[in-house]
């Protein structure tokens, strides 16, 4: 948005802020910037003095006011202040820097189909928002959208109203600009939520093309236009075209909402970012999707899907057998200890299930059955086995441990010959049966002589 300086006759304070430039002027009224005490920018509408006087606006003024304050949304400029009872009404905005969408796509022309579709998901939740206050825009445009850093925010929503402007007509209570009026703002029917729709799939049809679906003209032929003919959108990307005529129904009912039209748009925009083709997965599914079979045996090498040359599944176990029995006949394996050895041909020639063997490690081997690097599939019923022969072990030897501490007691009398009693620990305390004298008078020591 142009910044041009203040005129003679332009204020330089309303209510407790200061102007500092002229942002624009329309239908109704003069837009300046300001800024209040703590430096907030504001973009400040002063009504026009004709339209003060007339006690009819100033009542809808005052109502479309008190809605506007409860509209809460990322998308739109928040109302910041304002005074219905000044000599000329005025109302403060947040300030949103950056060009509207009309001057950007009349500078740089058409935008590509990815940020329109991004644009008009942002604009579908700012009328979302607007729609729960209780507020419907009526005046949705290219000029009333501004492309700030943060993302696209809609402007003068629900208040514009005015008389005798070349870019606003009056239609009975119904007012908007030619070519995104809905039809029944021009019939003078009741307003909805889908009026905006409509205005919103002109506006994006207008941000892909940089021209009104319905051409151009005087104002009695674009309204007639927008109620008897079908827009023309054969320079609108094939990804959108679908969406934007559904918005520019005739009938109210057979729009899209809003919620729809977000949820749609933002699909759209991340597939044609992504380069992806009409149809594919987006947002958590962007990438092209794989076989679960493929993604298992990358993570996992084992297991793996069944493939035309595999063995049936009641030999799946014995996968490569026949090159390894070739490779291996000199030196045959044994089952698992433990584990019940299969009689001669059984299994094989009786129709049952051959035991599996344990899958080879290494590289492959000339001759072999596998090939490449892929391991053959583990058999659930040998990892059974071995599980079983695992434990019955553990158990065996564990037993045999406490079996062999509790023995190690009674082995020290085994080394006694029968009928001779155990050597005392003290050397000096009797044996059991022999008279205390026999030791306690003992002599001891060199050259003593034996008491009689």
């Amino acid at each position: 948005m142009a910044l041009m300086r203040l005129r003679r006759e332009d204020p330089r304070v309303v209510g407790s802020f200061r102007l500092h430039r002229r942002l624009g002027a329309g239908g109704m009224g003069v837009v300046y910037l300001g800024s209040d005490r703590r430096g907030q920018r504001v973009a400040l509408k002063v009504i026009r003095p004709d339209l003060a006087e007339d006690p009819e606006f100033r009542s809808r003024f005052a109502r479309e006011v008190s809605a506007a304050r409860r509209i809460r949304g990322g998308c739109t400029a928040r109302l910041v202040a304002a005074d219905l009872e000044a000599d000329r009404p005025w109302f403060a905005t947040q300030y949103v820097p950056g060009p509207s969408l009309h001057d950007k796509v009349n500078a740089e022309g058409p935008l590509g189909v990815a940020q329109v579709a991004s644009t008009g998901a942002a604009l579908a939740e700012g009328l979302l928002a607007v729609h729960e206050a209780g507020v419907v825009h009526r005046d949705l445009k290219p000029s009333n959208i501004l492309l700030s850093p943060k993302g696209p925010r809609i402007i003068d929503f629900g208040i514009a109203w005015a008389t005798g402007a070349s870019t606003l007509t009056r239609v009975g209570t119904a007012v908007g600009s030619p070519g995104f009026l809905a039809p029944e703002q021009v019939r003078g029917a009741a307003v909805t939520p889908a009026t905006d729709v409509f205005a919103l799939g002109a506006t994006l049809a207008y941000a892909a093309t940089a021209d009104s679906p319905f051409g151009q003209g005087s104002s009695e032929v674009m309204l007639y236009r927008v109620v008897h003919e079908e827009p023309q959108l054969h320079g609108v990307h094939a990804a959108l075209a679908p969406l934007v005529r559904a918005c520019l129904a005739k009938n109210p009912e057979d729009r899209p909402s809003t919620l729809q039209l977000s949820l749609r748009l933002r699909e759209i925009a991340a597939r044609e970012a992504r380069g992806l083709p009409e149809g594919a997965a987006t947002g958590a599914a962007v990438r092209p999707a794989r076989p679960a079979a493929a993604r298992r045996t990358e993570r996992h090498p084992g297991p793996r899907a069944a493939r035309e040359d595999d063995p049936p599944p009641g030999n799946r176990g014995t996968r490569g057998q026949e090159g390894r029995d070739a490779s291996r006949s000199s030196a045959p394996r044994t089952p698992p200890r433990g584990a019940a050895r299969p009689a001669d041909g059984a299994g094989r020639k009786g129709g049952g299930r051959a035991p599996a063997r344990p899958a080879p490690r290494g590289p492959a081997r000339a001759g072999g059955g596998r090939t490449g690097t892929r391991r053959p599939a583990p058999d659930p019923r040998l990892l059974r086995q071995r599980l079983i022969v695992f434990v019955t072990v553990t158990l065996l030897v564990a037993l045999g441990i406490a079996a062999a501490q509790g023995c190690q007691g009674p082995a020290r009398g085994l080394d006694r010959a029968p009928g001779v009693p155990e050597a005392p620990d003290n050397p000096g305390a009797a044996a059991p049966g022999v008279p205390p004298t026999a030791h306690s008078t003992a002599p001891t020591g060199p050259g003593a002589v034996p008491r009689r």
